[in-house]
């Protein structure tokens, strides 16, 4: 029986040290348990290893969870180590590469935004799997891993509201103002889906799930972190945010139906069922105002808006096929079971 933490719980500020995953992410775990300043492995091992790997991604989340809450018995200096920071910009190197040579040709601003608009006749993803066969088990996975995303979902977005001005900023703002609760503690978005998993059974606390989640799931997050920590990336940023907003009114219709109809309880069902209002008007918000503004200022940054829309739909698909994947031969999508 997993352990479940009451729904208002705000459990430890700090996360559990994960387990390594490679040579990269166990250098740096070894370097983390002792005082900052210490050696950080040389990046010669970031070189070979897989950029959508399990051993890079859990590396690079570690490097960037320095800047959230850390982790439990890590010195809180090792945020700015130049070492550390020196083996991050090796990793982020990697990753941007690869993520650039995977959207190659991608489309350009305003047609990126209308095919996110374009719901398939046929719809055969994760929500709609979820929708219509998805079991409690299937659910409870699926938030398991979405728990290292949402339990911190408007953080990284914030980093860029000193970045942007004029209608731009005051656009974000608006939005940002709702995922934060509206000045209630109550209805911070992060706090509704530590509902959502209390309702589910699962541990509420902040990272309980990051050694479950795949190489996939933690691309998803670390992009978010990436874009965010880098101003030259501010383009990015502003379209990954406009992707999770204008796709997400729709997903969590299907969402809350999977919710309702699996009986998973009236919390779990209401986080998505409050996104679905509430991102619907934050869609025309954000491509009207947001998108609209940053360019009107800053014309030459459509080409990075683009690719933060194209690298956010790759992620997305490719974590996906994994957990389709996995669902569609019974078997768990996570690296090992609840």
């Amino acid at each position: 029986m997993p352990h479940r933490v009451p729904p208002h719980a705000e459990g430890p500020v700090e996360g559990e040290t994960p387990t390594a995953r490679g040579e990269v992410s166990q250098g740096l775990l070894e370097a983390l348990r002792g005082p900052a300043g210490g050696p950080v492995p040389v990046p010669g091992g970031v070189r070979t290893a897989d950029p959508l790997g399990d051993d890079l991604q859990l590396a690079l989340y570690l490097c960037y969870e320095l800047h959230y809450r850390g982790f439990e018995g890590v010195d809180p200096a090792w945020e700015w180590d130049p070492g550390l920071l020196a083996l991050r910009g090796a990793v982020e190197g990697r990753f941007l590469a690869e993520l650039r040579a995977r959207t190659e040709g991608h489309a350009e601003v305003a047609e990126a935004l209308d095919a996110l608009l374009v719901e398939p006749v046929d719809g055969a993803g994760v929500s709609h799997f979820l929708r219509d066969e998805g079991e409690l088990w299937h659910l409870r996975e699926y938030a398991a891993q979405r728990s290292l995303y949402h339990l911190k979902e408007a953080d990284p977005h914030a980093w860029v509201i000193p970045r942007l001005r004029g209608r731009a900023k005051a656009a974000f703002v608006a939005v940002e103002y709702d995922e934060f609760g509206g000045g209630r503690a109550d209805r911070v978005h992060a706090r509704l889906f530590a509902d959502l998993m209390a309702d589910l059974k699962l541990d509420t606390r902040y990272g309980r799930y990051l050694d479950h989640a795949p190489a996939e799931m933690l691309a998803n997050v670390n992009l978010m972190s990436l874009l965010g920590l880098h101003r030259a990336r501010r383009g990015a940023l502003v379209g990954h945010f406009a992707t999770v907003e204008v796709t997400s009114s729709p997903g969590s219709r299907r969402l809350a139906e999977a919710m309702r109809r699996t009986g998973a309880g009236p919390a779990a069902e209401h986080f998505y069922a409050e996104h679905v209002t509430a991102d619907a008007v934050h869609e025309q918000i954000v491509r009207r105002d947001v998108v609209g503004g940053l360019l009107a200022d800053e014309p030459g940054l459509a080409r990075d808006v683009a690719f933060g829309i194209a690298a956010t739909v790759l992620l997305e698909d490719r974590l996906a096929e994994r957990l389709l994947a996995a669902w569609r031969e019974g078997s768990t999508s996570l690296r090992k079971p609840l």
